[in-house]
């Protein structure tokens, strides 16, 4: 076939298919709102932010050496590491990937087909004639080239639509519960090494002390002021502290591994972090933070979304009893000869066929179908009203746990400094004679006991409000 005869072909074809895309356009209209009311629905939530992109770790591991890494700073890190949060991401970019191809299916699609059909002759009498042996064939030589504008029409397509669009907020909602079930992972990792950094120093000061009260212990007897006992109590104290030492080292250690294996993609050790685990932010009222869980919620979200997908699989299900529309639109040459004009003869044009098929005996599996579908949706409604129950349970007992936890650090703050000031005074009653030794080592290991009881109160505060914030958002 020559240039300007495919060129003909093509641009007959452009025309006759606008024709053809005007016939189906009233319903595709419908199809294309509902996409964007869609998609506008299903929308990611704003400040809502689900992944980082990966970082160099040699190239910023100067700068997080010198500046420290912040808790914002630690929680960005670990989206862009974390594997759970990833599959999440993933995840959700599959549930979007499936409604555009369910968008997709309700819409017209175009193709263009060549092809060359050629049929074994048969020898006869007749000149005049040449039949072939296949008689579904129209002739010896058959060229087709045309092109084919499809529509189908079905309740499926549209209930299919439906429930990817439903599967996509699930998706999206468990996406969200995973970033803030990470807030909470990266909180208690943070916090728990700064409070083991607390803890030793704090067990280091009790070292220092009690190498301090061993050295007076000694001088005293020496001068004859307290008998040999004391030392040896003094040197008992001296070696737990020790012991104590290396103890927290370790557990030092051991968080600041931890942490590192959530930040950094590449194992790195070469970091330091901000110490704001006593900069406290007030909690807000117990109304406030229900009316945001009520709203903020991505379990409730899940939730939701799961019923609704249920219910568009019921939908889904009567399309398989009902009937369905297909309608093909088809323009171009079906000749003997490749070529736009046979014999004087314009070869170019253009057929259409409209199909319905209805349903009459499947052995009972299309409403089967529609019992399962109805099935699920009845389990997605008491999954709803369990998680609206559960939400309501852990907004308060998260609460009330962040809310003692606030209220007893006073508390364990004002042990601290009563520890302390203790310490001072029994020491100078046991160098003035006053005292024994069994109340200077009391006194020291009740400010070390102090000192951790502090800190852990600290985290527990951070952990308890990363907690709330799981169900509720930042506030």
């Amino acid at each position: 076939m020559t240039e300007s005869t495919f060129n003909l072909i093509t641009m007959r074809f452009l025309r006759k298919r606008s024709l053809a895309l005007a016939a189906v356009g009233i319903v595709c209209l419908f199809c294309l709102t509902a996409g964007d009311a869609h998609a506008q629905s299903s929308a990611p939530a704003a400040g809502v932010e689900l992944s980082a992109a990966p970082e160099n770790p040699q190239a910023n591991s100067a700068t997080v050496a010198t500046q420290g890494i912040t808790f914002a700073d630690a929680l960005q890190r670990a989206r862009a590491n974390n594997p759970q949060l990833q599959a999440a991401i993933t995840a959700l970019g599959l549930a979007h990937e499936d409604l555009v191809q369910s968008r997709a299916a309700m819409l017209p699609n175009v193709t263009y087909n060549m092809s060359a059909i050629y049929t074994q002759p048969t020898h006869s009498n007749d000149p005049n004639v040449t039949p072939q042996i296949f008689i579904a064939n129209n002739g010896v030589h058959e060229y087709l080239a045309q092109g084919n504008v499809h529509q189908s029409l079905s309740l499926q397509n549209f209930a299919d639509y439906s429930r990817a669009s439903a599967a996509q907020a699930v998706a999206r909602a468990k996406s969200e519960i995973a970033l803030r079930g990470l807030a909470v992972t990266v909180a208690q990792a943070f916090y728990g090494f700064l409070a083991a950094q607390h803890k030793y120093e704090a067990v280091q000061r009790a070292n220092e002390e009690a190498q301090r009260f061993l050295g007076i212990s000694q001088k005293l007897e020496q001068g004859g002021e307290v008998a040999h006992s004391d030392v040896i109590k003094a040197q008992l104290q001296a070696h737990q502290q020790q012991k104590d030492l290396r103890e927290a080292e370790l557990a030092k250690n051991k968080t600041r591994l931890d942490l590192a294996v959530l930040l950094f993609p590449n194992f790195n050790e070469n970091f330091t972090v901000v110490d704001d685990l006593t900069a406290l932010d007030p909690l807000p009222s117990l109304d406030e933070i229900t009316a945001a869980g009520s709203r903020n919620n991505p379990d409730l979200r899940a939730a939701q979304a799961s019923l609704q997908q249920a219910g568009r699989q019921v939908i889904g299900a009567w399309g398989g009893v009902l009937p369905s529309i297909s309608v093909d639109y088809w323009y171009g040459i079906d000749t003997s000869r490749f070529a736009t004009r046979v014999d004087g003869v314009n070869t170019l044009g253009h057929a259409a066929a409209a199909t319905l098929q209805l349903p009459i005996w499947s052995w009972g599996a299309n409403f089967s179908k529609v019992k399962q579908a109805n099935l699920q949706k009845r389990q997605a409604a008491i999954e709803l009203s369990a998680a609206q129950r559960t939400l309501l349970a852990e907004m308060r007992n998260f609460y009330e746990e962040a809310q003692a936890a606030r209220a007893e650090l006073d508390l364990l703050s004002q042990s601290v400094q009563l520890a302390t000031e203790s310490l001072r005074l029994i020491n100078l009653r046991y160098q003035g004679g006053e005292s024994t030794v069994l109340e200077v080592v009391d006194a020291q290991n009740t400010l070390t006991t102090a000192t951790n009881a502090y800190s852990d109160g600290l985290v527990r505060f951070r952990v308890a409000t990363a907690n709330i914030q799981t169900l509720t958002g930042k506030f």
